[in-house]
């Protein structure tokens, strides 16, 4: 009985609805295909994104689980001790105040270290660039499609932080969703020109010098843990020249309801400002590393 269900043949209703099948799933890829021939940057942009599917682990511990731990010990941690010794932060509660901050800073970090070592590897050690330049991308394609990447994968690690952190009541205003572009935005605005200054080096001697001295300062001293009026006068102008205090109070005004629209306006042009001039950095640079 088995073998005869097994051997007998396929009805014409099913064998038409596999094969219907097949064919919607080849127009799916043929229209997939033409409109990333349309924007060749894309191409550079899919290689990145089959490589992480290889290897996402570890960029979800990086980009998601550890923020995730910060925001347990110091949003309902050292939040609850804050609560307990007066009424509010920047008006609102200790873990709704710093879960912004963490989102941005958190964006931050993970740019960074995508804008690093990754950049040496593939222009120097495995050279990966220069088998993607040996096609018809252009340089400047391969240099964009990596950072359209990078801002699919800073949306991507926000957009679980913001889902984790509502669960937590740390987003107390629905305009909250628009914490994940301005996190993705401040990454970008850091990223971009990064890439640009890492791919003109010829050794990686600078980029622990670089996370230690100038990332992990911006982490701490942006307005991620307390509000930037705490710090000395003299280093605000600091803080606010950083793309991390515009993405930090983007995401803050965001989450808490609190930004006004010019505000909101000024902070997103400066990340912005900052990605336009690191990009047209980082495509001349990398014209001239991979030119024939």
């Amino acid at each position: 009985m088995d073998r005869a269900r097994a051997t007998a043949p396929t009805s014409p209703t099913s064998a038409a609805s596999a094969g219907g099948g097949r064919r919607r799933r080849d127009d799916l890829r043929a229209a997939l295909a033409a409109r990333l021939a349309a924007v060749p940057a894309l191409r550079q942009t899919e290689r990145e994104a089959r490589v992480w599917g290889q290897m996402w682990r570890g960029s979800v511990i990086i980009g998601i689980v550890t923020p995730l731990l910060f925001l347990g010990a110091m949003g309902l941690g050292l939040g609850g001790l804050v609560d307990q010794n007066q009424t509010d932060v920047g008006g609102v509660d200790y873990l709704a105040f710093v879960a912004p901050g963490i989102l941005a800073a958190a964006a931050l970090q993970s740019a960074s270290g995508a804008s690093l070592w990754p950049i040496m590897g593939g222009l120097k050690w495995a050279k990966t660039f220069h088998a993607a330049a040996a096609t018809p991308l252009d340089p400047g394609d391969v240099y964009s499609g990596y950072l359209v990447w990078l801002g699919v994968r800073l949306t991507m690690d926000a957009t679980a932080f913001v889902v984790v952190a509502s669960l937590l009541g740390a987003v107390v205003s629905p305009w909250g969703v628009l914490a994940v572009p301005a996190a993705a935005a401040g990454g970008l605005a850091f990223a971009a020109p990064l890439v640009a200054f890492a791919a003109r080096q010829e050794t990686d001697v600078p980029f622990g010098v670089i996370m230690r001295v100038v990332v992990l300062p911006l982490f701490l001293f942006s307005g991620t843990f307390f509000p930037l009026d705490r710090l000395p006068a003299g280093l605000r102008p600091v803080a606010w020249a950083t793309p991390l205090w515009h993405s930090v109070e983007l995401c803050r005004g965001a989450t808490t309801g609190t930004l006004g629209p010019l505000a909101g306006l000024g902070h997103a042009a400066f990340l912005l400002a900052c990605i336009a001039v690191g990009w047209r950095w980082g495509v001349r640079t990398f014209r001239q590393r991979l030119a024939p």
